[in-house]
């Protein structure tokens, strides 16, 4: 993961994950700006629009829900919060019922 976040282009992602990152990249820094032309490259690696449409959606949570809790002060979770999560997670998945 941490090649990834580095550096995309030397990491060890397969070509086709690559697009989608370098798409997402621009989702996330450039969003006006993206035009059909752009689409050309995730459809060339095997993509299809399903597949963008998720990506995108995915990203632009992840954006609004960073900005909420930037805006509204909530307080980031401790590492240890954030390792029982994780074991929770890994034992129970998501579903807290």
């Amino acid at each position: 993961m941490w090649g990834v976040l580095r550096d995309l282009e030397s990491s060890s992602l397969d070509q086709k994950e690559k697009a989608l990152f370098r798409f997402i990249d621009k989702v996330n820094h450039d969003s006006p700006r993206i035009t059909a032309d752009d689409m050309k490259p995730l459809y060339a690696a095997g993509w299809n629009d399903e597949a963008i449409y998720f990506a995108i959606t995915v990203c632009s949570l992840f954006n609004f829900y960073n900005r909420w809790i930037d805006a509204t002060g909530v307080h980031a979770l401790s590492d240890e919060a954030h390792r029982e999560g994780g074991k929770r997670m890994a034992m129970h998945g998501y579903d807290r019922g």
